[in-house]
């Protein structure tokens, strides 16, 4: 590779890795911003409700995530990550019990039960009827977790980008020091 194509391709890595940082910094922004409003409203809840109304205790015994972090490594070689939340019922689930339950004057069935639980609002641990500053806490942290996925991916692309960087830095030194 010639010295010229090198220093092109160094350039644009160059400029995607400071774009890479520009977004990160921009995304720890928003993650801290969103903390930030998350710790406060969740603060006006346990306000409003009462400091013992809104902790540990009122937690459920056995709880189950609402979010998984899932990663893939694509074909050269970074890991992206992202969310997933699992749904209630799998479409093949759905289909069965909506026919069994539109025949309204045919066989009578028993209800299945369920092999898995349903996934329910952890807000309805406390309380049926909670405040908005709760549902906007559950809101913003959900946000953040969102966020956190997107900056792990951003980081491992940024050190990525730098690994990179100093190999073409080390080649156009090579080069140099070949042609001088």
């Amino acid at each position: 590779m010639a010295a010229p194509d090198l220093r092109a391709e160094l350039d644009s890595l160059l400029l995607q890795l400071l774009q890479d940082l520009e977004e990160l910094e921009a995304k720890r922004a928003a993650l801290n911003a969103r903390v930030e409003e998350g710790w406060l409203s969740l603060s006006q809840a346990r306000y409003a409700m009462g400091a013992k109304s809104v902790g540990p205790l009122q937690y459920a015994s056995r709880m189950e995530p609402q979010v998984r972090v899932c990663t893939s490594e694509a074909q050269d070689g970074l890991q992206a990550f992202w969310l997933v939340r699992p749904s209630a019922q799998t479409p093949e689930e759905v289909g069965p019990r909506e026919a069994a339950l539109r025949r309204r004057k045919g066989l009578t069935r028993t209800p299945e039960p369920e092999s898995f639980p349903a996934l329910r609002d952890p807000l309805n641990w406390f309380g049926i009827l909670v405040p908005h500053s709760l549902r906007q806490a559950q809101a913003s942290f959900r946000e953040g977790l969102q966020l956190a996925a997107d900056m792990a991916s951003l980081q491992i692309r940024i050190d990525w980008g730098r690994s990179q960087l100093r190999g073409l830095q080390e080649k156009l030194k090579q080069l140099e020091s070949e042609s001088a």
